[in-house]
């Protein structure tokens, strides 16, 4: 009975309940591409509903005049050089913390210290946006008044333990061979990981930063709390509150009147296009990393 449920696989051993494992083999797959057909058919629902519903109020009035609070016209380009200066702030202020957070927990950190900040770094990550508004807001503008420093700031921290993680895992795929030569030939730790781990991981760093930045763009939580009174004008003083697209989306959302409920969906489109042209050159800087780690292994 026992040899009439063995089957003989491609190799020729004999296998138990060979069929059966097929079986599951290929529903698990299948179960595998349901999942990830569904993930990329929401992303093209969304994607797909914000073009058809944005694309009509797209045009150069639109993103070459300020807004217009009492009239339908009007644009979005105060919100456009906002959001420009609030993320080049932040990531000035992120991406270095970032970077060097990651060095220190890969490189120079004992592993017990490296474990407990990949730990702390996983909790940050997963803090929701809005308690990072609210501690800025109590640090930063209560007894004094919003301003683009604070929001820059708590874009910051939203941004570092993305910039950290990622980071940790890019300097994680650099062969230690590396490390072993050039501590061999008598350079220092310090030396070493500034004239061969970092050019050697460089793409991969720049990737992560460059994701955190898609993520800090669209976030709107810590800006309600720290940047979001602010006038209908350019603005380009970070003293000052700086307009900022996804703080101009909401209001426009929230406005009775139906152009701007147009406008809403067409700032949303532009910031979707950033977002997507980020993370697409992201992508591409990522695989070329990753091909160089790859061929130095």
């Amino acid at each position: 009975m026992r040899l009439r449920q063995m089957a003989v696989d491609p190799l020729g051993a004999r296998v138990p309940n060979l069929r059966r494992r097929r079986i599951v083999n290929a529903a698990w797959i299948g179960s595998a591409w349901a999942g990830a057909s569904i993930a990329v058919g929401l992303l093209l629902v969304v994607v797909a509903g914000v073009v058809a519903r944005g694309i009509g109020s797209i045009n150069p009035t639109f993103l070459t005049t300020p807004t217009d609070p009492f009239g339908s016209g009007g644009g979005i380009s105060n919100a456009i050089v906002g959001t420009a200066i609030l993320v080049a702030l932040a990531s000035a202020m992120a991406v270095p913390v970032g970077i060097l957070t990651a060095l220190y927990t890969s490189e120079f950190a004992s592993r017990r210290l490296a474990s407990g900040l990949r730990y702390v770094l996983d909790v940050l990550n997963g803090v929701p946006t809005i308690i990072t508004g609210i501690f800025v807001f109590g640090l930063l503008v209560v007894g004094r008044s919003q301003s683009g420093w604070a929001g820059a700031a708590g874009l910051a921290i939203v941004m570092v333990p993305l910039i950290a993680r990622s980071g940790q895992e890019v300097l994680a795929l650099v062969p230690s061979g590396l490390r072993e030569a050039s501590l061999a030939l008598g350079a220092s730790r310090w030396r070493t990981v500034l004239r061969v781990v970092i050019p050697t991981s460089i793409g991969g760093l720049v990737t992560g930063a460059l994701l955190a930045v898609a993520r800090a763009a669209g976030e709107t939580a810590p800006l309600l709390f720290t940047c979001s009174i602010f006038p209908n004008l350019v603005q380009t003083d970070p003293s000052r509150v700086l307009p900022n697209i996804p703080i101009t989306i909401f209001q426009f959302s929230e406005s009775p009147d139906p152009v701007k409920h147009a406008q809403a969906w067409a700032a949303a489109l532009v910031l979707i296009a950033f977002v997507l042209a980020v993370s697409m050159v992201a992508r591409l800087l990522s695989a070329r990393t990753r091909r160089r780690l790859q061929e130095l292994r």
